[in-house]
Parts: C-alpha cells; structure tokens; sequence
C-alpha cells in the first residue's frame, strides 16, 4: 500500500481559494487513482473527487462541480484538490485515498488512506 499525507488545510472566508496536497511514497504513485473524500462533523463520509492514473479522466461530487478540481503530478507523486468559491457547507476534514483501477466514488474500493487536513469556511 501507498502512504499518503495531506496538507493544505485551513481557516478561510466564504468565496476564498484552497488548494490542497497529498503526496504519496512507498509505491509507484501512477498506478494509482486518487480520491479526495471529505467527512463534516455528524455527517457520514462523502466522495469530493477522483482522478485516473493519467489525469486525463476525473469525476466530481454534484456538490463541488464547477468549484473544485482534482489533477495529479505525477512527477511529483502528489494529487491535489483545488478548491474556488469556498462555502460554510464545505467546512471538513479532507482526506486522500487510493486505489488501482478506474476512478470511482465508493469508498470501500479505496485501500489506502491519508490522515486528513482541515478545511474550515467562516460565512
């Protein structure tokens, strides 16, 4: 398995711009689909964004279409999440997960995760 670890995170302002980072080591990180998945306080889990091993194929949560965007260097082996025009209700702990094969949103098909990093929106 890949060990991964977040960055990123942190207080804005409704509107603002994050950009998180995972870096992977310990596997050949362009064999793997990457997942950013989220998790609010009381809520249950919920799947943000993935991308294909290429970056050439990526899919979005509803929530965040339009918003955010998930791409990969590969090079760098490490994903990332950009996210523009930040709402309260986007308010979580940001965690990046991965897995072989095809982009996907279930979670049980992710087998390596990262720890979080916490993206905070104030209205």
């Amino acid at each position: 398995q890949v060990q991964l670890v977040e960055s990123g995170g942190g207080l804005v302002q409704a509107g603002d711009s994050l950009r998180l980072s995972c870096v992977a080591s310990g596997g050949t990180f362009s064999s793997y689909t990457m997942g950013w998945f989220r998790q609010a306080p009381g809520n249950e889990r919920e799947f943000v964004a993935a991308i294909d091993w290429s970056g050439h194929f990526t899919t979005y949560a509803d929530s965040v279409k339009g918003r955010f965007t998930i791409f990969r260097d590969n090079n760098r082996n490490t994903a990332y999440l950009h996210m523009n025009g930040l709402k309260p209700e986007d308010t979580a702990v940001y965690r990046c997960a991965a897995k072989r094969g095809t982009p996907t949103s279930q979670q049980y098909e992710y087998d390596s995760w990262g720890q979080g990093t916490q993206v905070t929106v104030s209205s």
